[in-house]
């Protein structure tokens, strides 16, 4: 069986009533072909990107990232039975159908785990419910493209306002909650427990390191890429300023940190810097609720 028989379409369509799950569907409206063009040029698509449209209607879209980068999976599902075999018919006389494929189902029944690029133009609600499902499923980094329609509170990573509005996002990886890590400082062993408080692609952190609790700065979520800044006194040192670069792969977080001291009086950068290895590790708990050991009087 080929890839998109596989891997990218779900159960929906092993019973006859189960495409009918989805609530709510959209009327087709074709894209004009400028938009659709737009669109496929705001995906950026790459060499390997294997391309969803949810909502394909007629295939415009799918067909039109095909032609536009050879080589790459396309796949379309709608919920119209009709249109669907008409899109295939038209990838069939294109000579395209052995790299794009449309299938009849419903949209949030479409596997989007190997999905590097997801076209949406479906009515508002539907896409704001399409929203969980994608945070849930895509990976990170995976860039979510809508014609004219948001997805909700999430906010567009770009805009194109040209004519009919574009948006494109890019799934952030999931960061929030507890994580620990421990890293050799000032010739001693130290042990961070932070916090993250994600937002979508914005997010506050906390930490402690041993009795001292400090913020986080400059917090960046690019699709699987983290960065962020934090400055403290440690115990028996001086103000250090921390660079953290990392990728999150699921319950880790694996790269680099940048530790160096500062001037007490205006925080300027003094000595050498110290890049090392840095690994986080996602926890249940939390030590940065501990007691600090100084007694309230």
């Amino acid at each position: 069986m080929r890839w998109w028989q596989t891997t990218m379409f779900c159960a929906a369509v092993a019973a006859g009533g189960a495409v009918w799950a989805q609530e709510r569907f959209s009327i087709f409206i074709p894209s004009d072909p400028v938009s659709v063009e737009r669109m496929v040029m705001l995906a950026d698509l790459r060499d390997g990107d294997v391309a969803v449209d949810l909502g394909s209607g007629d295939g415009r879209i799918i067909i039109a990232a095909a032609r536009a980068h050879a080589g790459n999976p396309r796949l379309g599902v709608d919920l119209d039975e009709k249109l669907v075999r008409e899109s295939n018919s038209t990838a069939q006389n294109l000579g395209l159908a052995d790299r794009v494929r449309f299938l009849h189902g419903d949209v949030f029944d479409a596997d989007l785990s190997r999905a590097d690029v997801i076209f949406i133009w479906l009515w508002p609600e539907v896409m704001r419910m399409l929203r969980p499902k994608i945070l849930r499923e895509a990976k990170p980094g995976t860039r979510v493209i809508t014609n004219i329609w948001s997805l909700g509170n999430w906010r567009p990573d770009r805009v194109d306002d040209h004519s009919m509005r574009l948006n494109l996002w890019v799934v952030p990886a999931r960061i929030g909650g507890y994580w620990r890590w421990e890293l050799p400082v000032a010739g001693a062993t130290r042990s961070y427990d932070a916090i993250f408080d994600q937002h979508f692609q914005d997010a506050e952190g906390f930490v402690r390191a041993g009795s001292r609790r400090g913020n986080f700065h400059d917090i960046r979520i690019e699709g699987g890429e983290l960065s962020f800044t934090l400055e403290m006194t440690l115990e028996g040192t001086r103000r250090m300023r921390h660079q953290f670069k990392g990728r999150v792969d699921g319950d880790t977080i694996t790269g680099t940190v940048r530790i160096i001291a500062l001037q007490d009086e205006n925080n300027g950068e003094t000595g050498e810097a110290s890049v090392q290895p840095w690994r986080a590790t996602r926890t249940t708990a939390s030590r940065y609720f501990d007691h600090s050991g100084q007694a309230a009087r």
